[in-house]
């Protein structure tokens, strides 16, 4: 969850009325965020700085990532202040400032779109937070820059109409925001490289042949999106008309920040909450659009499907009162179990009715819902049988001496047969369609390949090591419907200056004894009779298990065995130990 730190007094001012840090913090649960902590009594305080309130915001609350968002949803939720009606300048097309998308961009970041707040009025406090809500908005909406970048800029110094265009690294000359020398898109990697705010985002464009750019009319540098815009346009304390750009590689994401950005900071244009379009012409697909779209949504929910998952029996009339608190705007449809929603453009994150739901509880309180027990059978939930054998055997490895681990469920092709010395026959691996690395192409059908790669990795470990795993292995089955079937497997290893043969053997026979198997000679087990590796019935014989030898290429020849249990008359193989081949070890650097 983002953490918030905003002027507590600057706060209490907008909010109009002087809270205790006690009736603050109730305020702000039963709103749903978080009051972290309040500086006021902090020693640490510089004693001329403002005393400050640190609040975590929901992840999926983008409008609230600034001191704008957070007293306008808290004076909302009190009744103080209604929904802003948020809105486009009423200006033809014609007459609109256009940003042209040249083809090109489609190679690095092909969206964009543009904004601007006409005769704005910022403060100190308004102009930090304005800056603050954009690093805010990239850092988690926009994914360190990857998916969206915004770029502000003082319109006064340029000149529409402006093009965003991808040109070569060397033919992109200007000033960078906060120096005095001029550089090309070339020199920039290297001038920002040790940068410690700027040098995170260098990878975006590094590899890429052609950088994307900014241009106004007289093809003067706005911006290199998504490092850094140019000292020409600089925003300041002064600037009246802002231009907002923004490119990105997401269109959903890219129309969520903009909606945001522009939304939050309306407020301070001389006529509040109105936004002047930017017309925006794509080349690469023929097409036009007007930036931003500030449209509301409208979406029907039921009524009894709001009471009954709340407890509550509101009427629609009482439903949308409610929800005005959390800035919708609502009221009865024609169909009396239906209310019309609709939601501001700034709350993206209401998809669902049940995103309605949860703020119909927000705005009731959810200390005040009603309480009661369920009408249904109350149940005992127990683990699963797979799950309690499990966890026994880990009980039991635990108790030995051995140490569990937990490798990834996917492997290589090779790791999983190759360099256990077995033949992939393309029908018992599920292999994933378009794995994004070499190391994650199939998912394992054996607990051996992820127990050696923990070996090799603490290889500087104290010897002996001895490592186990209970947990799944998947095999293909066609005869299922989802042709795959998870089996739950265990394993383990132990890596010393000799084998271990018999340690593990040891481990073995611990386990099957708790698990109360007992074992059985050769002989007893197999009365004389050969074994074809097929499950046999024999209800004379005795019950329990046994070991015998195998050659098998992943362990060294004559140092191998078959683990065979014998239950209810059905033998069956079930596992084998042994010492691993040479070339086995070699493969996983285990020499």
């Amino acid at each position: 969850m983002p953490t918030i730190n905003v002027d507590k007094y600057a706060l209490f001012e907008e909010l109009g009325e002087q809270f205790t840090e006690e009736s603050f913090q109730q305020l702000c649960f039963e709103f749903g965020i978080e009051l972290d902590k309040d500086t006021e009594n902090d020693p640490s305080r510089p004693k001329d700085q403002a005393p400050e309130l640190a609040i975590e915001i929901p992840a999926n609350r983008y409008d609230m990532l600034c001191f704008e968002g957070i007293a306008m949803h808290l004076n909302i939720f009190r009744g103080k202040h209604a929904t802003p009606n948020w809105r486009l300048v009423d200006i033809p097309e014609d007459k609109m400032q256009t940003l042209t998308i040249t083809e090109d961009t489609a190679q690095v970041r092909p969206y964009a779109a543009g904004a601007i707040l006409r005769n704005i009025k910022f403060t100190s406090a308004s102009y930090e937070s304005f800056i603050s809500l954009q690093d805010k908005l990239h850092q988690n909406l926009a994914r360190q820059r990857t998916l969206v970048a915004i770029g502000t800029h003082d319109l006064d110094t340029i000149k529409g109409p402006f093009t965003y265009e991808a040109l070569p690294p060397k033919e992109i000359n200007f000033v960078p925001l906060n120096q005095t020398k001029q550089i090309n898109g070339g020199e920039l990697m290297g001038f920002y490289e040790t940068d410690r705010h700027l040098g995170r985002y260098l990878h975006i464009l590094r590899d890429k042949p052609l950088y994307p750019v900014i241009l106004d009319a007289e093809r003067n540098v706005c911006s290199l999106p998504p490092i850094i815009n140019s000292e020409r346009s600089k925003i300041t304390l002064e600037t009246k008309n802002v231009f907002i750009d923004m490119t990105a590689t997401d269109q959903t994401k890219l129309d969520i920040v903009c909606n945001i950005m522009v939304a939050m900071f309306s407020k301070y244009c001389a006529e509040p909450f109105t936004v002047e379009p930017v017309k925006v012409i794509s080349e690469h697909n023929s097409t036009t659009r007007v930036t931003p779209n500030l449209a509301t949504r409208t979406m029907d929910v039921e009524v009894d499907y709001l009471n009954q998952v709340c407890g509550l029996t509101e009427s629609p009339e009482s439903i949308c009162k409610l929800l005005s608190k959390m800035a919708y705007t609502a009221q009865p449809s024609e169909n009396p179990k239906l209310i019309k929603v609709t939601v501001p453009p700034t709350r993206a994150d209401v998809l669902h009715p049940c995103d309605v739901m949860e703020d119909l509880a927000i705005a009731y309180g959810f200390n005040d819902l009603p309480r009661s027990s369920p009408n249904r059978s109350v149940t005992i939930g127990k683990p699963l049988m797979i799950n309690k054998l499990s966890d026994i055997v880990r009980h039991e490895c635990a108790m030995a001496g051995w140490a569990e681990v937990m490798p990834l469920v996917l492997c290589s092709r090779e790791e999983n047969f190759d360099w256990l010395n077995r033949k992939d026959d393309s029908k018992t691996a599920v292999k994933l369609a378009n794995p994004k690395t070499v190391e994650y192409q199939v998912v394992r059908t054996s607990l051996l390949p992820g127990l050696l790669k923990t070996l090799s990795e603490n290889k500087a470990m104290r010897l002996p090591l001895m490592i186990f795993e209970a947990s799944d292995v998947v095999f293909k089955d066609e005869s299922v419907e989802r042709r795959a079937r998870n089996e739950r497997h265990w394993a383990a290893a132990y890596y010393g200056k000799n084998s271990g043969f018999e340690v593990v053997h040891g481990l073995l026979d611990r386990v099957m004894t708790m698990l109360r198997v007992a074992f059985v000679t050769h002989e007893e087990g197999l009365s004389g009779k050969s074994i074809d590796f097929k499950v046999t019935e024999n209800p004379s014989q005795q019950d329990g298990y046994f070991i015998k030898e195998i050659d098998e290429p992943t362990f060294f020849n004559g140092r191998a065995a078959a683990i065979y249990v014998r239950l209810g008359g059905k033998l069956q193989r079930i596992g084998e130990l042994g010492v691993l081949h040479p070339t086995v070890l070699e493969k996983f650097d285990l020499r």
